[in-house]
């Protein structure tokens, strides 16, 4: 079990009634020694502690998220995010 568990932000969720999606700092999230993540979760009816979906980011790979992130609106969002 993570060990302290800080929010960074919470925001709603497009598209859903009550979903959001909520940014955390997880610290030893797979037991003693673990290093630390960001945890993203996605929770359809609002509760940021027990998000219907997650995952966890090793800060070592975020700014890889960023340019995949990046790259999916620039390509895709085009599509589908009003002007």
């Amino acid at each position: 079990m993570a060990k302290t568990h800080s929010e960074i932000k919470i925001f709603n969720l497009h598209g859903t009634k009550n979903g959001i999606v909520s940014v955390s700092h997880v610290t030893e999230p797979y037991g003693e020694k673990s290093e630390p993540v960001v945890s993203i979760g996605i929770s359809l009816n609002g509760n940021a502690l027990e998000p219907d979906w997650k995952i966890h980011i090793p800060y070592e790979n975020i700014d890889d998220l960023i340019d995949a992130l990046k790259t999916a609106k620039e390509e895709f969002g085009k599509d589908y995010i009003p002007e």
